[in-house]
């Protein structure tokens, strides 16, 4: 930013310090740090209200910055929602990643599968932007390919849960993409009756129905795991 706290034209302006190097990184880092606070606030502003309705001036003022810098980093709402669901889904896996190789696998994939339902206000804010990503995939085929594409990373996640399961002999070998395809269903059907509110499920119910279906086929007990 200018002395004056405007943006410059081409993005955010240079600093005058005399050290390349330094300049260099400083740079780089505030740049990381005004696109997480712009997918951050896209997020929201899009859980709220809806892609349809998002306009890029809405999300500039939700994250504090300046519509010229927001068009600086993402040209368009359509890349804008596409780099935030991105951003939302690499968020929870990271959380998950945290402690992966020093506990079972059944914990694991029972955290992957306790993060693919709407389990608390963050979560039921990436539900949200699931939910419009699917609407948008039935209309725009370029909505669908990105949906497709999310699912397959999803796939690849749940698949590694399962294959360290069977590699270390805690799960019985089985057609982990079968699996991994039910697992994902069931999450996103018991996820949208949660969504709804409806009476006949709750949170336990979904996740202990979901683990169970599953459970035979891995060779573990049918409790949803302590995560």
């Amino acid at each position: 930013m200018r002395e004056d706290g405007r943006d410059g034209p081409d993005g955010p302006a240079e600093d005058t310090d005399t050290d390349p190097g330094s300049t260099h990184v400083a740079k780089a880092e505030r740049t990381l740090e005004t696109r997480e606070r712009i997918l951050s606030a896209a997020c929201e502003v899009i859980a709220e209200v809806g892609f349809e309705k998002i306009r890029m001036r809405m999300v500039a003022e939700h994250a504090g910055v300046s519509t010229a810098l927001l068009h600086y980093h993402f040209e368009n709402r359509e890349r804008l929602f596409a780099e935030a669901m991105t951003h939302s889904f690499a968020q929870t896996g990271t959380e998950l990643d945290r402690d992966a190789d020093t506990v079972p696998a059944s914990v694991v994939l029972a955290r992957i599968l306790h993060t693919m339902l709407p389990t608390d206000p963050e979560l039921r804010q990436d539900w949200r932007l699931w939910q419009e990503l699917w609407v948008r995939a039935l209309r725009d085929e370029t909505a669908r390919h990105f949906a497709v594409d999310l699912y397959d990373q999803l796939h690849t996640w749940i698949g590694q849960a399962i294959r360290r399961g069977i590699a270390s002999g805690e799960f019985t070998d089985c057609d982990v993409d079968a699996t991994s395809t039910l697992l994902a269903a069931l999450s996103d059907g018991y996820g949208i009756r949660l969504m709804l509110g409806d009476p006949r499920i709750d949170l336990p119910a979904a996740q202990a129905a979901i683990w169970r279906a599953v459970a035979g086929t891995l060779g573990v007990p049918d409790a949803f795991p302590e995560i």
